[in-house]
């Protein structure tokens, strides 16, 4: 959790935060309810889940969902920003190899 609004003292998110567990490349990662898909990800180091077409490593660049860096597939949809969804209970996200899709 943040160190700048510790959760007990949150006015808008009074409660504990509860366990979310989703799997990224088939491998299971744990987050917290609320976090985003992008923050979850972040928190366990990844700052990486795309390679543009030219072959370079993308993760969140501006994460207000402007500039669609951190796209990845989630749950069979792909190019969702996953800096604008919240994790939720058995996602599945899996990074997106836009290199692939421009040999077709």
């Amino acid at each position: 959790m943040s160190g700048i609004v510790p959760w007990r003292t949150d006015p808008i998110r009074p409660e504990p935060p509860q366990p979310v567990h989703i799997t990224v490349d088939g491998q299971e990662v744990a987050g917290l309810q609320g976090q985003s898909l992008a923050g979850v990800l972040l928190a366990q180091d990844r700052t990486a889940w795309r390679t543009t077409t030219a072959g370079g490593p993308r993760g969140v660049f501006c994460g207000i969902g402007v500039c669609f860096d951190c796209i990845a597939t989630v749950n069979g949809e792909s190019d969702v920003r996953l800096c604008m969804r919240r994790a939720q209970e058995g996602d599945a996200v899996t990074t997106q190899d836009d290199t692939i899709r421009e040999a077709r």
